[in-house]
C-alpha cells in the first residue's frame, strides 16, 4: 500500500517522531511516499534514503496513492489538503507539537492510530470546503480552501468595507478591519478568534464573521452552504487583501469575490474515542475547572 506523508519541518524536537512514524509505516510494509521538499529535509536530517518515493503534485494523487497522513500542526494539514483536493484519499493528522483540531492524534498516540488504520478501524468524516472566484483569476487552480476565506485591510489603521450579497440578495455592508466566510471545519480557526460559533462537522452552512466591526449590532451569521456569496471591498486605499486558507494575494478596491461550496469533500480518518466533541472538549478545557 502506497502512503502519502506530509510535513514542513524537522527539528530536534519533532525528528523522533517522524523516525517512529516512518518505522511503524516500514514494519507495516507499507510504502512510503514523501513530499519532494520534506523528503530533502528527511534525507539530511534523519538519514531517510533518497530513493524513497517522492510525491510533487495532486496530480499525484490521481492514482496510486491509498492513504495520506500529515504531520505537524492544523497548518500543515491544511497545506497537505492542497494535494489531495479531489482525489478522495482519505488523511489522517497526526500533531507533533501542541493538540489541535484537524491534526489531533497527540504524539503520545502514533503506535495506536496507526494500529487502527493497519486493522481499518476508522470512518471517513467528510469534510466541506470554499470554492473563491474572483475577476483576476488570483489564485488559479489553487482556489479551494477547508477553513475560510478572508478579506481584510491591508497597510492601513481606516476600517473598511465589505459589501456582502447571499444568493443574489443584498445581505449588509460590513464597517470593520475584515469579514471572514469560514466552513464547518474553518469554525475552529479564525473565526472562532473573532467570535464565531463553533459549527460540528457535516453541518452543510458557512460562517459569515466581520472582523472588529465598528457596528455592535452586527454578529456573526450561519447561512446555507448551498448559496453563492458575493463580496467587494470599498475603503481608502486601492488594493486589499485576500486570504484563502494563509495564503494571501492582494485584490483591487470593488472588484467582486464569489464564494460557491466546492463540489467535492475530503475525507478525514476519525475514530470512534477521538472524535470532534473529544477534541473540542479537550482543546477548549471544558469541564474542567482549575480552582479545584
Amino acid at each position: 500500500m502506497n502512503v502519502a506523508v506530509y510535513g514542513r519541518k524537522v527539528t530536534k524536537q519533532n525528528a523522533e517522531y517522524y523516525k517512529e512514524f516512518l518505522g511503524i509505516i516500514q514494519d507495516f510494509g507499507w510504502n512510503p511516499v514523501l513530499e519532494s521538499d520534506f523528503k530533502k529535509l528527511l534525507v539530511k536530517k534523519i538519514g531517510v534514503s533518497e530513493s524513497t518515493d517522492e510525491f510533487r503534485s495532486h496530480d499525484d494523487f490521481k492514482s496510486g496513492i491509498d492513504l495520506s497522513f500529515s504531520l505537524g500542526g492544523d497548518g500543515t494539514f491544511l497545506q497537505n489538503v492542497k494535494f489531495i483536493r479531489s482525489s478522495g484519499v482519505p488523511v489522517l493528522g497526526i500533531n507533533t507539537g501542541r493538540l489541535g483540531f484537524l491534526a489531533n492524534i497527540s504524539r503520545d498516540q502514533i503506535q495506536e492510530a496507526m494500529e487502527l488504520v493497519r486493522k481499518k478501524e476508522y470512518v471517513h468524516q467528510k469534510r466541506s470546503l470554499i470554492r473563491v472566484e474572483t475577476e483576476q483569476n488570483l489564485f488559479g487552480n489553487d482556489n479551494v480552501a477547508l477553513n475560510e476565506v478572508t478579506l481584510q485591510k491591508k497597510d492601513t489603521s481606516s476600517m473598511i468595507t465589505v459589501h456582502a450579497s447571499l444568493d443574489g440578495k443584498y445581505l449588509n455592508s460590513y464597517w470593520a478591519d475584515g469579514l471572514i466566510v469560514a466552513t464547518p471545519s474553518g469554525s475552529t480557526a479564525y473565526s472562532l478568534s473573532c467570535g464565531g460559533p463553533i459549527i460540528t462537522p457535516g453541518c452543510q452552512v458557512h460562517i459569515l464573521t466581520p472582523i472588529a466591526p465598528h457596528n455592535l449590532n452586527v454578529r456573526p451569521m450561519v447561512v446555507p452552504d448551498h448559496m453563492p456569496i458575493k463580496l467587494s471591498i470599498e475603503g481608502r486605499n486601492r488594493s486589499y487583501l485576500i486570504s484563502l486558507d494563509g495564503k494571501s494575494m492582494s485584490i483591487r478596491q470593488e472588484e467582486e469575490v464569489t464564494i460557491h461550496k466546492a463540489d467535492y469533500m475530503i475525507n478525514v480518518i476519525k475514530f470512534e474515542d477521538n472524535n470532534f466533541l473529544d477534541t473540542i472538549r479537550n482543546k477548549m478545557l471544558w469541564g474542567i475547572d482549575k480552582r479545584n
